[in-house]
């Protein structure tokens, strides 16, 4: 078992107890100055145990649903496919996959989904800044653990749709065979 998983299984059982648990679980380290906080009450739609179970469930699903550039091209090409693009509006408008529609991931909720992806059947695609290098205007960085990518796995995963794919390389917006829109002529045009 990979070690990211063990951590995360780890965590959630560690979770588990410590929510379960408003005592100190050894009175003796209890220090008779410091007063815990108190624990504000459980909000029903906030649920960090199951988060992270999802999360694992959706990071074993992942494995077999990444796409090379050649794939994700040939998908997208398919009838019905959805390429999502889950970045900012303003990410969005200055570059994007053409043909993606743009939904930012903060504004993922149950009625947007249904406007926008209503068919949990459907394919859909997904790709984030951390797929492209060399135009950071359009693109920037994030690190790694926080690629949109993932997140936009898991909450879809959470919502119950399964034929999500996620573009896998990091490509060169000047190199990809992906058409990208708008077409800049170098990356300083990106500014305008």
């Amino acid at each position: 078992m990979r070690s990211w998983l063990l951590a995360a299984a780890l965590m959630v059982a560690l979770g588990g107890m410590l929510a379960a648990s408003d005592d100190v679980a050894d009175p003796a380290l209890a220090h008779p100055a410091v007063t815990a906080p108190a624990i504000p009450p459980d909000n029903p739609r906030i649920d960090m145990d199951g988060y992270l179970r999802i999360a694992l469930e959706a990071a074993v699903w992942r494995r077999t649903h990444r796409l090379s550039e050649a794939d994700f091209l040939a998908k997208m090409h398919e009838p019905g496919v959805i390429v999502l693009d889950a970045r900012s509006a303003a990410l969005f408008a200055k570059r994007h996959i053409a043909g993606a529609i743009n939904l930012s991931f903060p504004d993922i909720s149950i009625p947007t989904l249904a406007q926008t992806l209503p068919d949990k059947n459907a394919t859909i695609l997904i790709y984030c800044n951390n797929n492209f290098i060399n135009d950071a205007i359009a693109f920037p960085s994030k690190s790694a653990p926080a690629s949109l990518n993932i997140p936009t796995f898991i909450t879809l995963y959470s919502y119950g749709y399964r034929n999500i794919y996620e573009l896998a390389p990091l490509l060169d917006v000047h190199k990809t065979v992906l058409p990208l829109v708008p077409i800049w002529t170098n990356d300083l045009d990106a500014t305008k």
